[in-house]
């Protein structure tokens, strides 16, 4: 085995998996030069680096399932006028992912609820968090199942594991009160230990009716509102305001 080899061999065993494959190609750009034997190994230990924090990040955006990608330069703001652009840029630094405050997005469908909800959680994987995103149905299924299904229970487990996670669109179906119980005990899970974002299309005074229990909606909203900033946003459906037409004039 030539030099070659053995190094690649003893990178491979060393887990250095880029150094590995781009070796042959740093030595060949490097060979002319005057580089010190330090900076070689400085070129080389970077870019495994760089190659592990984008891997670990196509992971973090894997397991958060955003449903799009939508990001905050797409956020039309002299559309939806009811937040600003320094109110978002001021949620950029992530402070209230560090503090698990939680970010409520009230409003009717179309006004930019979730495309918030997931510009953000996508900054804040950029920036190392793990983050979930899930739909109110799709989590309540898991909740109910998570001691029956293996792949509920790795759901959940994820969920649990985040450090935010967006609950989206809760308001449109009603929650039995079975699902209202194991959501109290998910948010009492959460409180104080994990940020969320919360889009609604109901106000806060229509979720007792929504989850049919008012001391458990109570005690919910208590636990999700006590460290938070509550944005209502307003206005038209964005969506039916710019709707794509099939027959033109």
């Amino acid at each position: 085995m030539n030099k070659m080899d053995e190094t690649q061999a003893l990178l491979r065993s060393l887990n250095l998996s880029w150094c590995k494959d781009n070796l042959d190609m740093v030595l060949n750009s490097t060979q002319d030069s005057e580089i010190s034997y330090l900076d070689f190994l400085n070129h080389l230990l970077k870019g495994e680096m760089v190659f592990r924090q984008d891997k670990a990040q196509e992971r973090r955006m894997k397991m958060a399932g955003f449903p799009f990608i939508k990001t905050v330069e797409d956020f039309d703001f002299g559309f939806q006028r009811s937040i600003t652009r320094k109110q978002v840029n001021q949620l950029l630094d992530m402070t209230w992912i560090e503090k698990a405050y939680n970010l409520i997005f009230l409003g009717p469908p179309g006004v930019g609820k979730t495309h918030l909800a997931v510009a953000l959680g996508l900054e804040a994987v950029k920036k190392g968090y793990k983050v979930s995103f899930t739909g109110v149905e799709d989590l309540m299924k898991h909740l109910k199942l998570e001691t029956t299904s293996t792949r509920s229970r790795q759901k959940v487990k994820r969920i649990m594991a985040s450090d935010m996670v967006v609950i989206n669109e809760i308001g449109f179906v009603p929650i039995s009160r079975q699902e209202a119980n194991l959501f109290f005990q998910l948010i009492s899970a959460f409180y104080e230990q994990t940020a969320l974002i919360i889009t609604s299309n109901k106000g806060f005074e229509d979720w007792a009716e929504l989850m049919g229990d008012p001391v458990i909606t109570t005690a919910i909203l208590d636990r999700i509102a006590h460290h938070s900033e509550i944005f209502n946003l307003t206005g038209d459906s964005y969506r039916l305001k710019h709707r794509d037409k099939l027959l033109r004039p």
